[in-house]
């Protein structure tokens, strides 16, 4: 019941209740943005979600769009602004999924909505992690984050799959919530420490 209804209803009352508590930060975060990246806010991508639904996810804009003189982007430690790190840093950058939350296409708890181009690279078990909608927090970012090896992090988004309840999602919150403040595990340019799967994989 809580998988298939209640889980549902808490997401969207916290969603709403956290736009709400955090708008005073959120409204200083896009000020600062809006100057740093020139107006750009915002950070638009496509991630497969639950059945492997293709939806788009919100972010804070952390990275500017310069380029070199070909025209490339530079790397993604180049084009991270100052006030960028601060915001991967204390996770603020992932609020806006919460606009995600309130349309169906993600919870608060559950595997991390992955690139596109890593589906061909899951075996049938890790496919798993695609059987429920996706989270901004899950077992594998309070099990290490990025410095788990791939392995391991698609390992602990099925058995979170496997073992989904009221009680484990409220020791992920938790969890979740005590490695932010203490900014544990994480990683600015996660390229940095990891290859993307595909390339590892390949």
């Amino acid at each position: 019941m809580y998988r298939f209804f209640f889980k549902r209803v808490i997401d969207s009352v916290i969603a709403i209740l956290l736009l709400i508590t955090l708008s005073p930060v959120l409204i200083v975060v896009v000020l600062l943005l809006a100057i740093a990246n020139k107006g750009s806010i915002f950070f638009y991508q496509k991630r497969p979600g639950k059945n492997e639904k293709i939806f788009g996810i919100f972010k804070f804009k952390t990275m500017n769009d310069k380029k070199d003189a070909n025209g490339n982007l530079l790397s993604d430690s180049e084009r991270l602004t100052t006030i960028g790190k601060f915001i991967r840093k204390t996770s603020l950058d992932e609020i806006p999924q919460v606009i995600n939350i309130l349309k169906g296409e993600m919870s608060l708890i559950g595997p991390r909505p992955l690139l596109p181009k890593y589906l061909p690279y899951y075996t049938e078990t890790e496919r798993k992690r695609h059987q429920v909608l996706p989270g901004i927090s899950g077992l594998a970012q309070v099990s290490g984050r990025n410095l788990l090896n791939w392995n391991d992090r698609l390992k602990k988004d099925v058995e979170y799959v496997e073992n989904i309840s009221f009680q484990l999602d409220v020791r992920i919150f938790f969890q979740t919530l005590k490695n932010v403040i203490q900014s544990k595990d994480n990683v600015s340019d996660p390229r940095s420490v990891m290859l993307d799967l595909d390339e590892e994989r390949t």
